[in-house]
């Protein structure tokens, strides 16, 4: 499995829309497998497809502890079919925005449609951690970065900083 660069913050391809995949073969297999091995060195609890300059609509997750091994999870052309409640993500991050996390609000359960990396139709309810990990990978899928949910005044500091570094290079 190859080990992919993540894009960062300002890479424009991070604002971009996915479009649907339309065939899950051997080769979108190595790439599941390849994000997979990214999420984990990077270290992440999920990552979509455009972290990784891919405009396609998947994304890979795992949110079980690294002493509990992996649990992998592929959900191919994801989609929230209904949202309820309200819960603060607190000091939620981004392997796309690096060195930087604020509190986001999230919606607090889920209802997800998508298809698994075998192509079986999967449909669940998701809570806690589990919500806000989906939400935030989906928010990738039509260009959203977590930092777009968060304050006027936060994301500009941000964005200096990002700047500054690049200036600095």
């Amino acid at each position: 499995m190859t080990v992919l660069d993540i894009l960062t913050y300002p890479d424009s391809f991070l604002k971009e829309r996915t479009a649907p995949v339309e065939n899950i073969n051997g080769e979108m297999q190595t790439v599941f497998d390849s994000m997979a091995a990214t999420m984990y060195v990077a270290p992440g609890v999920g990552l979509a497809a455009p972290q990784v300059g891919i405009g396609q609509s998947f994304i890979i997750y795992d949110i079980a502890s690294r002493e509990d091994g992996h649990d992998l999870h592929v959900l191919v052309n994801p989609k929230i079919i209904t949202s309820e409640g309200e819960i603060l993500s607190e000091n939620e991050g981004c392997l796309s925005v690096p060195d930087f996390r604020a509190d986001v609000k999230r919606a607090e359960r889920i209802l997800v449609e998508g298809v698994d990396r075998d192509g079986t139709p999967l449909r669940f309810e998701a809570d806690g951690i589990l919500a806000i990990v989906i939400q935030h990978e989906l928010d990738h899928l039509n260009g959203t970065l977590f930092i777009d949910h968060i304050s006027t005044l936060k994301r500009q500091m941000y964005k200096r900083r990002v700047k500054k570094e690049m200036k600095q290079q």
